[in-house]
């Protein structure tokens, strides 16, 4: 029997305040529900989602290549 591969984390998920423009693409793709709707607005007084969730994250990056604006950074807790 071969071991499983560890489980992936997220160490951290970053929203840039400065690009997001909160189209909230990132809280309908995540497959679980990392990302909800948020009260904090961007800069430029977009309503920003919120990091919900952050131990549900697998480190899918389906977020961060979703984001048409390049706002969300993952970090890895073990890359």
């Amino acid at each position: 029997m071969t071991p499983s591969p560890p489980k992936k984390a997220a160490r951290e998920i970053l929203i840039d305040v400065q690009t997001c423009k909160g189209c909230n693409l990132c809280v309908e793709v995540c497959p679980r529900k990392v990302f909800a709707q948020g009260d904090r607005r961007s800069r430029s007084g977009y309503s920003m989602p919120a990091v919900a969730a952050p131990e549900k994250c697998s480190v899918c990056f389906l977020c961060e290549m979703t984001c048409p604006d390049l706002a969300i950074t993952l970090i890895e807790e073990n890359p």
